[in-house]
């Protein structure tokens, strides 16, 4: 839709999930995001980007992704053909995101994000602040990047305040999306 004079795009050709290697990721986005690739509902050329505080390869995270989609996938929707194209998706980057240091590695994994880029956290609260101004820093909260933000969103109303202020410092509300799963 329309916003000033800027388009947000309705697609994005970068996923990038923070929490990649953690238990949400395992038992549900990775599956999930699998599904959606084995019913030819996401775009053949989407890069999914992880990143986590784990040190691992894109080799080490798409075997992690393996192993996630070999406990949690029914056995009738394992195709290990359409597996093995899924997990072509898959990159990786290590990353601290309670520190500035390494969101301009991260960008520079990433590269040109002119396409879109959407980004969901699955981390824990007190680490959506601190990624946020990463983010930024980085140049990674530009006009075409949307965040999707998993709940709860901090412990109580004052720590989600801070939470949706560092967001909203950010991102615009058209483009921060709140999911409870």
């Amino acid at each position: 839709h329309e916003r000033g004079t800027h388009r947000i795009s309705p697609s994005s050709s970068t996923l990038l999930l923070f929490g990649a290697t953690g238990d949400l990721a395992r038992r549900m986005l990775l599956p999930s995001l699998y599904a959606l690739h084995e019913d030819a509902l996401i775009a053949e050329d989407l890069r999914i980007v992880g990143t986590a505080r784990s040190e691992m390869s894109d080799a080490e995270f798409r075997e992690m992704a393996r192993e996630a989609l070999d406990e949690y996938l029914p056995s009738d929707r394992k195709d290990e053909g359409k597996i093995d194209t899924f997990l072509d998706h898959l990159q990786y980057q290590p990353l601290d995101a309670s520190t500035l240091e390494g969101f301009d590695r991260l960008a520079e994994k990433l590269g040109d994000i002119s396409g879109g880029l959407s980004i969901f956290l699955s981390t824990a609260p007190f680490l959506f602040e601190p990624t946020i101004r990463g983010l930024k820093s980085a140049g990674l909260a530009g006009d075409n990047v949307r965040i999707g933000l998993e709940k709860p969103l901090g412990n109580d109303l004052e720590s989600s305040r801070v939470i949706n202020d560092a967001v909203a410092s950010a991102f615009d509300e058209d483009r921060i999306f709140r999911i409870d799963h």
